[in-house]
């Protein structure tokens, strides 16, 4: 695939689900890797969720480094910095936001949320997919779940088979969202309570991160089941 391809898949995909709002690209820039000439630095501090509500709204395209993302476990997890402490240890969720029975089981969650390696990003990008002028890692496309439903099924045209995905509710648009999706598997999610708090997500919109790998297979599915 190249940029064209990839702008126009973005364009048949809101034509096809009659999104509101644009499919948002994302790339995750490994570290000591340079971000790509001609894109700016956002011009202020917020969180992973909120840039990507963000985007897909304005549809804007800029970078951010570690300093200008707000939310320390979103950026723990996708690489820039390491985990907080009192999240690492289920502390934050378990006394902060009284979400568990204990601490362990707090623990336990978050060991099993998909991670990258402390310090393995240098820089994350965003732009609307109809729009980026890189090469992005994951498609992340909030809508309704009915529209998640015509997404999966356009996966599923191609070969058939079963989505299997997994989420706890927690570190959803940046875990659930851009890391297991860069892992090459299409992620599915519900929100958290930050995405869910801090952006303009409405109650009744999903998430759904698809690997760029997979997004013509998607592409071509949708063309072919979407109803006119």
């Amino acid at each position: 695939m190249d940029l064209k391809e990839i702008n126009n898949y973005g364009q048949e995909m809101v034509e096809c689900l009659k999104l509101e709002t644009s499919p948002v690209a994302v790339k995750l820039v490994p570290k000591g890797e340079e971000v790509p000439e001609g894109i700016k630095k956002v011009n202020e501090a917020i969180r992973h969720c909120q840039f990507v509500d963000r985007v897909r709204r304005t549809g804007e395209e800029f970078y951010t480094l570690g300093e200008d993302q707000m939310c320390k476990g979103g950026a723990g997890v996708m690489g820039l910095g390491a985990l907080p402490p009192k999240v690492a240890s289920g502390e934050f969720y378990y006394k902060g936001l009284k979400q568990f029975s204990t601490q362990d089981a707090a623990k336990r969650t978050i060991e099993m949320v998909p991670t990258l390696s402390p310090d393995s990003t240098e820089a994350v990008l965003y732009a609307p997919l109809e729009k980026t002028t890189f090469m992005p890692d994951v498609v992340l496309v909030i809508c309704n779940p009915k529209q998640i439903m015509l997404l999966t099924q356009a996966y599923m045209y191609k070969t058939g088979g079963r989505l299997e995905v997994s989420f706890a509710g927690k570190q959803s648009l940046c875990s659930d969202g851009v890391v297991q999706a860069k892992e090459g598997k299409i992620g599915v999610t519900v929100g958290c309570s930050g995405s869910r708090v801090y952006t303009e997500i409405a109650d009744e919109e999903m998430t759904m991160g698809i690997p760029i790998e997979l997004l013509s297979d998607v592409a071509a599915g949708l063309k072919e089941i979407c109803p006119n």
